[in-house]
């Protein structure tokens, strides 16, 4: 009846809800959790960063002109453009 007892406690400290490997999942979560609040922090600081170029009181003129060829599609005369070939048509063959 002992060994029973003991038995049963050992495998749901393993096992249970609150065991080890729960233990090492939720542990697995906060550590995913983590990274990907890093990131989302990290851009966030760039975007905070870039909005506060185009600020009235710290206007940046090179952001301010980009800004403004991405609203209007403008193109300055010296520019070069470079298309992108979609995936698609990149894993077509050349037409002969």
């Amino acid at each position: 009846m002992g060994a029973a007892l003991m038995a049963y406690f050992a495998y749901h400290a393993v096992q249970g809800d609150r065991g080890l490997i729960a233990w090492w999942n939720l542990r697995y979560e906060i550590e995913k959790t983590n990274f990907e609040f890093n990131e989302v922090t990290a851009e966030k600081q760039s975007l905070e960063h870039r909005v506060s170029l185009l600020r009235p009181d710290t206007l940046d003129r090179d952001m301010l002109e980009e800004r403004a060829r991405l609203m209007l599609g403008a193109v300055a005369p010296g520019d070069v453009i470079v298309p992108l070939a979609s995936t698609s048509e990149a894993a077509r063959p050349p037409a002969q």
